[in-house]
């Protein structure tokens, strides 16, 4: 009778390892659930954020609605944009959905690149 009882809790701890089974595929589904869904939509939103915060009048923008337009103003919250010549409607930055041409920007008007250019010489 004492050997029975040997080998019933021998078959008892052998089957410890594979409890452990499930709870490092859940581990593995979360980290593929990250790196493939969670993480490219977070850099999407932060392009996003950086594109609306590089807004300028003299870009072409199009809306999340689809409308084109041209940015005429830029301000803390609203962009206002002239979507037919003397026609022009507020939105706001969210709502501007990509960049369609960019302004010419000169150096020369940026401070920044101004002092970098005195660096380089």
């Amino acid at each position: 009778m004492g050997r029975s009882h040997t080998v019933l809790y021998a078959a008892e701890s052998g089957g410890g390892a594979g409890g452990l089974t499930p709870i490092i595929m859940i581990a593995l589904l979360f980290g593929v659930m990250y790196f493939m869904m969670i993480r490219p939509q977070q850099k999407r939103r932060r392009e996003a954020e950086a594109m609306q915060k590089a807004l300028a009048p003299g870009d072409e923008v199009v809306t999340i609605g689809g409308l084109y337009g041209t940015v005429t103003g830029v301000d803390d919250d609203t962009v206002l944009l002239e979507v037919a010549p003397g026609v022009q409607t507020r939105y706001a930055r969210p709502a501007i959905a990509r960049v369609v041409n960019q302004a010419e920007r000169t150096e020369a008007t940026d401070p920044v690149a101004e002092d970098a250019d005195a660096v380089k010489e």
